[in-house]
């Protein structure tokens, strides 16, 4: 009787095009799932920069408080979160514009949402941005750049 089974190089074969698969497979994958973290760092800029512009609407029209002089943008981030109060309620109603603050996909996770992102005072100019008394815009603080050519900064 004849004994049943796989040959050397059946085995050996076997495993060269599982390796050769695999080689293909994990840089795709990683591009996958970069990918996706790119979408979200698109998606989460365009809530905050949609909620500030939204908090400057508001304070052009006379609904939020605004200092004489200011620019009409927020002091920080998570006013946008916390709120403000609306000038045209007599019970003192408030204003949300965000109900939580996205973090940046990139960004260390131990850092807090508002700690994770680059911050641009509306006195700074977008080639060096800098904080300053109001948020006029954020960017990501990760290095490198992303699939499309575009530093993660300057997106």
């Amino acid at each position: 009787m004849r004994a049943r089974g796989f040959t050397l190089i059946e085995v050996v074969i076997t495993l060269a095009i599982l390796g050769l698969l695999a080689s293909i497979a994990a840089p795709l994958t990683e591009t996958v799932i970069r990918r996706g973290k790119e979408q979200e760092l698109r998606d989460a800029l365009y809530q905050i920069r949609d909620a500030l512009d939204a908090y400057k609407r508001e304070a052009d029209a006379g609904h939020i408080e605004k200092s004489v002089g200011s620019s009409g943008y927020p002091p920080k981030l998570q006013v946008l979160v916390d709120g403000v109060r609306d000038q045209r309620s007599a019970k003192g109603a408030k204003i949300y514009f965000l109900r939580r603050l996205p973090r940046d996909p990139f960004s260390d996770p131990k850092l807090k949402p508002e700690e994770s992102w680059g911050l641009r005072a509306y006195d700074s100019s977008a080639q060096e941005p800098h904080d300053g008394e109001d948020v006029f815009d954020v960017y990501s603080l990760a290095r490198g750049k992303g699939l499309n050519g575009i530093p993660y900064r300057e997106w």
